[in-house]
């Protein structure tokens, strides 16, 4: 398993983002025999309020988390939990069966489960010389 390294631009990016009122939810990206497995963190979100696609093998997670309450003072100390939109774009690491794609939200956990492409196997052709 290799980790992805630290960089401050892909950071800059993420504040520019919190800055113009939305957000990147993270991710968990794995695979197992059959598929690649996306878990993405959505607490405090509908399900209704999210929407899904995949298109060419790159995966498209957005929607919005509506604001429960606002202290009207805003006399935060921190505030770190985004209310607005939110989007997610990832490419996948292999290519996947979109159209058999599913999808489970428990918990404020997102479990996308998208199949494998199904490889051809090779197949050898034994061919026939004839002698004249």
């Amino acid at each position: 398993m290799s980790l992805i390294p630290w960089t401050p631009l892909l950071d800059t990016f993420s504040n520019l983002e919190q800055e113009i009122g939305s957000f990147a939810p993270a991710v968990n990206i794995y695979e197992n025999q059959n598929n690649v497995i996306v878990e993405a963190t959505l607490a405090g979100i509908k399900p209704e309020d999210v929407e899904i696609s995949v298109h060419e093998d790159v995966l498209t997670i957005e929607g919005s988390r509506k604001s429960t309450s606002e202290v009207e003072e805003k006399n935060y100390y921190r505030k770190e939990v985004r209310s607005g939109s939110f989007h997610r774009v990832i490419a996948l690491p292999i290519s996947v069966q979109a159209n058999k794609a599913k999808a489970d939200f428990q918990n404020g956990l997102l479990k996308i489960i998208l199949p494998k492409e199904t490889k051809t196997k090779s197949k050898n052709i034994k061919i026939d010389i004839k002698k004249k």
